[in-house]
């Protein structure tokens, strides 16, 4: 029953990682091919057809000036700041322009920089927008090819701008927006009524996306819709989305009303999302998708429950915060706190085992700020987890070498009782009982490795902090393979093989160091558990073969610190020297 429940247990541990390597095979070769392609250009320069109509939160269709199609380029306001770069768009009120200076498409020296927005004549049209709805029905409001006019500068840090359009009908409507040291903009929306009637209009922010981005692993990491939205973290993919409008016949994907909270699109590592200011107050916030042009839209949108009233000589507004950048977790983790932006940093996929997940980030990322190098930072953390571990994997190993030092006696039961299945496990459940070996030890060290292995992999799958992290020597990228492979003797052959021949030096490493571990562990009685032991490291090294190199670098550390554990206990263990010496008289 033993050997039964062994044999088990190490097939559920490989199929789970089978699975989850057939699961991200596809996500990491559009993760290869999507790296190739950022390194031949960063857009493509073909437009996509535009839309003269707004997606209106309300419903409403937007009426102004300015709303035909344009014919000449449009007067732009330049964001500047330490991390970001781009510009504000003052026909429509889009910032439709921004580029991330702290990151690179790739690790190709001038690689271009990482661009989170790009206007509606780019190849991916992808920005925020601030503007009305007229719920009164009467008052004209400034529409999405409106021209505003800019007070002041750049918009920097140091210098925030104000947007302003009047109506010529009394009313003036401003935009004043903020721009702090990192990635978030405070838009002030208001309509100040210098008329003689009061008027009720609908503001609105929104983020629309005119193009449906590649996405870098559908089954293990989220990408698409994601907003956390009175209290309740809301994840929709872009497929889901599409569908749920289409069953609603073009009504939102999602609707939601409630206090506070955020939403905006998600990729991997980078976030556009939308925040009321004032996180107390009931807003209604939208996933959309609608398809113009055959091609598909997704917009996010936040306004007020109700129109905002601003009586004669009044003024009426509503503020948002827009984030457009990099899914820092401790930048994530400050807005959530200093903002009060409830859960921002589930922006993050962490998955499902978040509660082991984001502490291993911060471990790593502490050890990383001692040491300077993810990799170096990694190994520590693996020494450090044997340390948490070195009790319960004493006592595994300790079993397993016992088993070892009883093999001949084993086997001279299995000769003993070759015709009576019977009779030959009670004998060896009793020499086992004699001896105090657990038999299903063995696999222990293993299982225990599971849920840390997926934890970790999330940390250097998910965090932009891993991404483009170098270790020593080849390995420029530890959430990347490992790029060497021996099909082509590591680069000597100028061929690029195909992914499932892909089989780089880290990988061959880490699966003799998983061979030698192997080999000090007792040789199960059970001939079919024989050759699963003897064709698991095969298996593991083709399997972690395209796995990010800092994955395979943990195991191999992890099977090296393994050995040692057992080469001391094979030694130093009285009960297993006393079984030496027992068997080396009989």
């Amino acid at each position: 029953m033993d050997n039964k429940r062994l044999l088990a247990a190490i097939a559920i541990s490989i199929g789970i990682l089978l699975l989850f390597d057939l699961w991200n095979r596809p996500a990491r070769e559009a993760q290869r091919q999507a790296a190739q392609q950022a390194q031949q250009s960063q857009t493509s320069g073909v437009p996509l057809p535009q839309a003269n109509t707004a997606l209106n939160p309300a419903g409403v269709a937007s009426t102004g000036p300015n709303d035909g199609a344009p014919t000449t380029p449009a007067p732009r306001l330049r964001v500047e700041s330490p991390r970001v770069q781009g510009s504000v768009n003052l026909r429509g009120a889009r910032i439709d322009d921004l580029v991330l200076r702290d990151y690179r498409e790739t690790i190709q020296p001038g690689s271009p920089n990482v661009r989170v927005l790009a206007p509606r004549e780019d190849s991916a049209p992808y920005y925020a927008q601030w503007g009305w709805t007229a719920a009164d029905g009467r008052t004209p409001v400034p529409g999405p090819n409106t021209e505003w006019t800019a007070e002041g500068g750049a918009l920097t840090p140091s210098t925030p701008v104000t947007l302003r359009w009047d109506n010529g009908a009394g009313q003036r409507f401003e935009i004043s927006l903020s721009l702090d040291g990192n990635f978030m903009v405070t838009a002030d929306q208001r309509v100040v009524n210098t008329g003689t009637e009061a008027v009720q209009v609908l503001p609105w922010a929104r983020v629309r996306r005119e193009h449906t981005p590649q996405v870098a692993g559908y089954y293990i990491l989220h990408e698409g819709f994601v907003g956390v939205l009175d209290g309740r973290l809301r994840e929709t993919k872009y497929a889901d989305a599409k569908t749920e409008a289409g069953r609603r016949n073009g009504g939102p994907a999602l609707e939601q009303e409630g206090s506070g909270g955020w939403a905006g699109f998600t990729d991997k590592y980078w976030l556009t999302a939308l925040a009321p200011v004032d996180q107390s107050a009931r807003d209604r916030a939208a996933f959309r998708h609608t398809s113009e042009g055959g091609q598909d839209r997704w917009q996010v949108d936040f306004a007020p429950v109700a129109p905002v009233s601003a009586a004669p000589g009044a003024t009426a507004g509503f503020a948002t915060r827009l984030f457009a950048g990099a899914k820092e977790v401790h930048l994530l983790d400050d807005y959530a706190t200093r903002l009060g932006i409830t859960d921002f940093d589930k922006a993050i996929d962490f998955g499902w085992f978040y509660f082991l997940t984001k502490p291993f980030f911060y471990a790593l990322d502490w050890l990383y700020k001692l040491v300077g190098n993810f990799g170096v930072a990694i190994l520590i953390f693996t020494v450090a987890l044997k340390a948490l571990f070195f009790p319960l994997a004493n006592k595994s190993y300790k079993s397993m070498a016992r088993m070892k030092v009883l093999g001949p006696k084993m086997q001279e039961l299995k000769e003993r009782f070759p015709d009576d299945p019977a009779k030959l496990q009670q004998e060896m459940m009793a020499l086992y009982k004699a001896e105090q070996i657990n038999p299903a030890a063995g696999c222990l060290p293993i299982l225990l490795q599971i849920p840390v292995f997926f934890a970790l992999y999330k940390v250097l799958f998910v965090t932009i902090e891993m991404r483009h992290a170098p270790f020593y020597g080849w390995i420029r990228d530890l959430s990347a393979p490992d790029p060497t492979n021996l099909f082509n003797l590591f680069g000597l052959i100028p061929w690029d093989p195909p992914l499932f021949l892909h089989m780089p030096a880290w990988a061959i490493i880490m699966g003799i160091t998983m061979w030698i571990q192997f080999k000090l562990n007792p040789t199960p009685p059970d001939p079919i558990q024989a050759k699963l032991f003897s064709f698991m490291p095969i298996i593991f090294t083709f399997m972690l073969a395209s796995f990010p190199a800092g994955l395979v670098i943990y195991w191999s550390w992890n099977n090296l610190l393994s050995v040692a554990q057992q080469y001391y206990i094979s030694r130093h263990d009285r009960e297993t020297r006393r079984l030496e010496k027992l068997a080396a008289r009989t």
